[in-house]
């Protein structure tokens, strides 16, 4: 069987029928995953699309974060938990005038997420857990994600934005740094059992 029969078998199978219950949705998400993977048409024309959390997405977020993070840049069983409480944060507290997050979908499958949170100082919003899955990096999401974050920020009221990174994601600074922010501190820490360099990166939101 090759590529095209299997997308097309896995294009046919009865998800809700073979895995009922509440095992169904993760199922469908994997048999989709798998597709795009093949370069199924349908699931690879497929329009992406920006929607808020769903429940089932905070655990996602958590466990993929930690899972991606320790496999690309060594981090320890520490970060994990600091993930959880940001999301923790966002769903018990959030102001939903003023923050914001966006999953980016296709196919059914979930890419990546970005979030717009209020910092804690006045007029300034904080970028947070911006992240795309390695099979999601190069098909252009990254800028749409900003962008659509950068816009909702202004239009809630900030005027300005800050994020947190590291050195090493050297991909990630340089979208930032094309889409008008400015690396304002850059300090050598060693966090989550590995050696970075922490950066933070700002932006003016009254600049086009």
């Amino acid at each position: 069987m090759d590529r095209q029969e299997l997308a097309a078998a896995l294009g046919a199978l009865d998800v809700d029928t073979l895995v009922p219950g509440p095992e169904a949705a993760r199922t469908r998400e994997a048999v989709q995953r798998l597709r795009l993977a093949l370069g199924d048409p349908a699931a690879t024309g497929a329009e992406v699309v920006y929607r808020d959390l769903e429940p089932g997405d905070a655990g996602w977020i958590i466990a993929r974060h930690a899972e991606l993070y320790a496999a690309e840049e060594g981090f320890d069983a520490r970060f994990e938990p600091l993930v959880a409480r940001i999301l923790s944060d966002y769903l018990t507290a959030r102001d939903p005038a003023r923050e914001r997050a966006w999953v980016a979908v296709k196919a059914g499958v979930r890419l990546g997420t970005i979030f717009c949170v209020d910092s804690g100082t006045p007029g300034v919003a904080k970028l947070r857990l911006f992240w795309l899955e390695p099979s999601a990096r190069g098909m252009g999401l990254a800028p749409a994600m900003l962008e659509r974050c950068l816009a909702f920020a202004r239009a809630a009221g900030y005027t300005r934005m800050v994020l947190w990174t590291h050195e090493s994601h050297r991909a990630a600074g340089r979208l930032y740094a094309r889409s008008g922010f400015t690396l304002t501190k850059a300090v050598p820490v060693t966090s989550f059992g590995v050696d970075l360099v922490e950066q933070t990166w700002e932006r003016d939101l009254a600049a086009p």
